[in-house]
């Protein structure tokens, strides 16, 4: 059943399967969303405009519902989707990295895997933290960032290796900005990124200033 509360105040749950599209036209997005809202029986459904003036379509409930509606989603305006992802189980701290929800560090070593596209972000994290020991601190999406994704895994050194290498893995090339291993990261620098890795919120700017664009 749809949910129809679009502003979530509880945590974000999404199982076992989640869709993401995004699109360089608002107005295809939101006819896309439409049709497939319009096609399949979804449990969660999110769509809205973000940085820079692109809109993303965020689906999730049963896996033949979600591929169904992925698929009239592509269909309706492939010139103007940028890119599209679909996880037939994606895992739980994937939904709860995408709808902010942190965890505490578990060890020194911070990997970063940066892609030009919401959705190779939300790929990249879940083939890592299916393949690895990490904890999955972040997936931070497109605002403020003009429109990037941003994943940060957090444990030792040897598993953030393995799990940076296995989210770049599922990536094409054309996707990767870059991956960045760090073995110690400096106790510091741990608690700004754990606080919020916007530059505008730390010194107190106010939330949608420039730092948005």
């Amino acid at each position: 059943m749809l949910n129809k509360d679009f502003t979530p105040a509880k945590p974000l749950v999404i199982e076992p399967a989640l869709a993401l599209l995004e699109f360089s036209s608002i107005a295809a997005g939101i006819l896309c969303a439409d049709a497939m809202v319009k096609r399949a029986v979804l449990d969660v459904v999110h769509a809205g405009s973000v940085q820079p003036g692109h809109f993303l379509v965020l689906i999730g409930g049963s896996v033949a519902e979600v591929e169904e509606a992925l698929t009239v989603g592509k269909e309706i305006a492939p010139d103007a989707l940028s890119e599209s992802i679909f996880l037939a189980g994606v895992h739980p701290d994937v939904v709860r990295a995408i709808g902010n929800t942190r965890k505490k560090p578990i060890g020194d070593a911070l990997g970063i895997v940066e892609t030009y596209h919401v959705p190779a972000a939300i790929q990249a994290a879940d083939a890592g933290i299916k393949g690895a020991e990490v904890q999955l601190i972040e997936v931070r999406l497109a605002e403020g960032l003009h429109g990037k994704g941003l994943v940060f895994f957090n444990g030792n050194v040897s598993n953030v290796e393995a799990a940076v290498e296995l989210a770049v893995g599922v990536l094409k090339s054309d996707q990767l900005v870059r991956k960045v291993v760090i073995p110690q990261l400096h106790a510091e620098i741990m608690d700004i990124l754990i606080g919020s890795t916007r530059f505008g919120v730390q010194i107190g700017w106010a939330v949608g200033n420039a730092d948005d664009e």
